[in-house]
């Protein structure tokens, strides 16, 4: 249940409101727009159903909320969400690139990179030090050394890093180095993880799963919001289709879509979906065209020699002249690309 406040409402009624509400249990979430201040109830529909909420004082209007996702929803929500990470803000007028290697190998590797991706407009630096493969016996990160390297680069460039946590006990080891808490494309249906990352203060980036219908991807960013921690950026990463010409299918029309159903900034990884450094460019262009907020790109000073993703990912050069290319497409639809503290 929403109910909406009256312009200029008192601010006792607002907290006996509050108290009567999670006097019975109910959960309690609170948003101030620019016009109006929403409080969102959720719990048990009888006792909602039974309330008087409208005869109460302040309240102008109460809507039932009809989306399974509550607090995600733009119903709960109307305006758009912005999530500052250490003064970059996602979701704002300015398009964010976070760029950096699918995996952290050694620390001249990661600091090169860093540095150049930073010099040609990237505003976070990604990077896995946990990593998920498909095969036990394929390179599977360096774990906590490989945190302290991002901590070492991000301290070297100003960069924030976004970084992946796979396991719900290592929650307080990666929070304890990343600025974004990313869940990944196969863990984005692990609910026990996605409970853990709502207990955090930090920003957490879910990817799309593979074969994750909208619906679902948000029911996931509603397990991370209902513990708390509304901080979440939604990043579409491409899904599982028959075309076998791509590693996934970038699934662009995601972007406006979630636009109209969710407060939470949107980003697009076009170097998983394309799984090929050649079509990063032209899949960037498409999604900014189409109403991204970020982009989620991989870079490696020498892909030739990368452990993992190295056909989808950019060396330097040519990741400067993406960004270049994908700002004047930003421009044309009235954004910027980058903003730094």
């Amino acid at each position: 249940m929403i109910i909406v406040l009256k312009p200029g409402h008192r601010e006792e009624d607002r907290r006996q409101l509050v108290h009567t509400l999670r006097a019975l249990g109910l959960s309690v979430h609170e948003s101030k727009g620019a016009k109006r201040t929403l409080i969102g109830a959720i719990g048990d529909e009888d006792v909602l159903r039974d309330l008087p909420l409208a005869s109460m004082p302040g309240v102008e209007q109460v809507i039932p909320i009809l989306k399974p996702y509550k607090l995600v929803g733009r119903e709960f929500k109307p305006d758009p969400t912005v999530v500052d990470v250490a003064g970059v803000r996602v979701g704002d007028r300015a398009i964010q690139v976070i760029a950096g290697p699918c995996s952290i190998e050694d620390r001249q590797l990661l600091l090169e990179t860093a540095h150049a991706i930073r010099e040609a407009g990237a505003t976070l630096l990604r990077g896995g030090a946990f990593k998920p493969r498909s095969s036990p016996y394929a390179f599977q990160g360096l774990g906590e050394k490989g945190l302290e390297l991002l901590a070492e680069a991000r301290e070297a460039t100003g960069l924030p890093v976004v970084t992946e946590l796979m396991d719900p006990r290592d929650t307080v080891l990666v929070a304890k180095y990343a600025d974004v808490v990313q869940i990944g494309a196969r863990n984005m249906h692990n609910f026990r993880l996605l409970k853990e990352v709502g207990n955090l203060t930090k920003p957490v980036l879910i990817k799309r799963g593979l074969a994750a219908t909208l619906k679902e991807w948000l029911m996931s960013a509603e397990y991370v919001a209902s513990q708390g921690n509304h901080r979440i950026i939604l990043c579409e990463r491409g899904i599982r289709t028959f075309e076998t010409a791509t590693r996934n299918t970038l699934d662009v029309s995601a972007v406006p879509l979630l636009k109209l159903e969710t407060h939470l900034p949107v980003v697009v990884d076009p170097s998983h979906a394309a799984g090929r450094y050649d079509l990063v460019e032209p899949l960037a262009k498409a999604a900014v065209a189409a109403g991204a907020d970020g982009l989620m790109i991989e870079v490696h000073a020498r892909p030739e020699e990368a452990l993992c993703d190295g056909n989808q990912s950019l060396k330097p050069d040519r990741f400067a002249r993406v960004v270049a290319e994908v700002a004047a497409v930003a421009r044309a639809v009235g954004r910027d690309v980058g903003e730094r503290p």
